[in-house]
């Protein structure tokens, strides 16, 4: 006899899926060619009234977090919106020890200091790989969850690829002495932290540029994407002149480290928009370059740049104006601090009212599908969460991975394919029937997405595994093309021994997980 995987299998790919999409109204098809994200961006208040739940505890935990889970919302409800949000704020208030314990153990190189990787790894990227599989972990099983949302807000706006091939003995500690570390704190300090870290001196070239031969790469992208914006208001003297002003800054060949070598620094007067400084000395030229970089993450454009790619993260693909603008007030009243900035976002009108209006990026998809189905990592070892890595990547999606230095899009319409659509479907019903990664631990499905006792009908059954999944009943037209895909009707009664509860069931969940009841962030 066939195993279920097998008949599951079969299902998914031959029948099932061709005779779901012909008959489905669930806007798979328009997902499948592009059509779907631009409609959910473009028309929120359709995609909320149609697919998602109005409950404003559930948009705060579908936008801060990697996706509600069961816990998650019950957590919310017994706190409160107000107190569950301050608590994530201060993410040391959170212990976090099934995650740390998990780290450690399966990847104790991330331990390294730059020094012992430079030293001990000889060019290996075994590290980089490892830093993004543990991005993964965070991501699914921290109770960090906002702090785990800005680190990959932050790694994509200070971006340093990874793997890439000069950054293989650094990129993990920019990770913990650049990004977490101020991920909930003041973007100045982070943006100086990054100013001397070893892997951004190199990612950008800024360890090559001396006062005889300056590299513009790190003052260009200093200012157009880490700071004022391409529409900042400087021009090529001014990136020239940004690029002389970080002469300098680079790295030890000896250590690996951040090194300051004044015998590469430009003096002379220097100025940038704004900003000038005589520049009078090789060895004030660490102070100089500081206080630019300083002045820079205070600048107002900087201030509306930030705020824009919050509101493009955490509210909609298009902000309000409005919005925008007392954000950035508020970040230069709170000296760059970003929890100000967060607390006034969630907790403004354009946010509650922004349902509907984002779609998760591939790599969120499959997160919020091990949170929801209540997967857990690997026993021992690192073999699943390797696989979860391959997964997201082949979705090119990888942590950190984006090969530009301006990181990931966080708007629907760059991700919108066919390709794309397909991948992920087929990533929601590997992950559900449990075929690969096969290593990490998924709870029995008929325990987690079936309610006991069973549902008396097919119906009762859809309505009860979409609760389950996405928090709400599916519309009745959806719900009718689900069973359609079952070969059922409604009303047919269901038995522990149906299909729809044993060998479909996997085909069931990775369908409703296929649909923008799911796909919406």
């Amino acid at each position: 006899m066939r195993g279920i995987a097998e008949r599951s299998a079969e299902e998914a790919h031959r029948f099932g899926r061709r005779a779901f999409i012909r008959t489905a109204a669930l806007g798979a098809v328009a997902g499948s060619t592009g059509v779907l994200p631009a409609l959910l961006a473009s028309r929120p208040a359709t995609a909320a009234g149609t697919f998602v739940p109005s409950d404003p505890d559930l948009h705060l935990l579908r936008r801060a977090t990697y996706g509600p889970t069961a816990a998650s919302f019950r957590s919310i409800r017994r706190t409160g919106a107000n107190a569950w949000l301050e608590q994530q704020l201060d993410p040391a208030s959170i212990g976090d020890a099934f995650v740390d314990d998990l780290i450690a153990s399966r990847y104790p190189n991330l331990s390294l200091s730059v020094a012992d990787a430079y030293a001990t790894i000889g060019g290996s990227w075994d590290l980089m790989f490892d830093l993004g599989q543990a991005a993964i972990v965070r991501a699914a099983w921290s109770k960090r969850q906002l702090l785990e949302v800005m680190v990959d807000f932050w790694s994509n706006h200070l971006n340093v690829t990874n793997p890439s091939d000069n950054v293989w003995w650094s990129r993990h500690d920019y990770d913990r002495r650049v990004i977490r570390k101020f991920a909930l704190g003041k973007f100045s300090q982070m943006l100086k932290a990054s100013a001397t870290h070893p892997a951004m001196m190199l990612y950008l070239n800024n360890a090559e540029s001396t006062k005889d031969n300056p590299n513009e790469n790190y003052g260009r992208e200093l200012l157009e994407l880490h700071t004022l914006g391409v529409d900042g208001g400087y021009d090529e003297e001014d990136m020239r002149q940004s690029a002389l002003t970080m002469t300098g800054f680079g790295i030890s060949w000896d250590t690996g480290e951040f090194a300051y070598d004044k015998g590469n620094h430009y003096v002379g007067p220097v100025s940038v928009v704004d900003w000038s400084s005589a520049n009078g000395s090789a060895r004030g030229g660490y102070d100089v370059g500081l206080n630019y970089v300083d002045h820079l993450a205070h600048h107002p454009s900087t201030a509306i740049r930030i705020a824009m790619k919050l509101c493009e993260r955490f509210v909609s693909d298009d902000p309000q104006p409005a919005l925008v603008d007392k954000l950035a007030q508020t970040y230069l009243d709170h000296d760059t601090d970003v929890v100000p900035v967060l607390r006034q976002l969630f907790r403004s009108k354009a946010f509650k009212g922004s349902i509907g209006s984002k779609v998760r990026r591939p790599m969120e998809d499959v997160v919020a599908t091990l949170r929801i189905l209540g997967i857990e990592p690997d026993a021992s070892g690192t073999d699943g969460l390797q696989g979860l890595y391959w997964m997201v990547e082949s979705l090119s999606h990888a942590p950190m991975a984006w090969t530009q230095p301006n990181g990931y899009p966080d708007v629907a319409s760059a991700w919108a394919s066919a390709g794309g659509r397909l991948n992920s479907w087929n990533t929601h019903v590997s992950l559900a029937a449990h075929w690969w990664p096969d290593a990490l631990q998924l709870p029995p499905l008929k325990d987690t997405v079936v309610p006991s006792p069973l549902p008396a009908t097919h119906g009762e059954l859809v309505d009860a595994v979409a609760k389950v999944l996405v928090f709400r009943k599916l519309a009745t037209a959806h719900r009718d093309a689900v069973l359609t895909f079952l070969g059922k009707a409604a009303d047919d009664a269901l038995s522990k021994g149906d299909a729809a509860v044993t060998w479909r069931l996997p085909s069931l969940v990775a369908l409703i997980l296929d649909s923008p009841y799911h796909g919406i962030r």
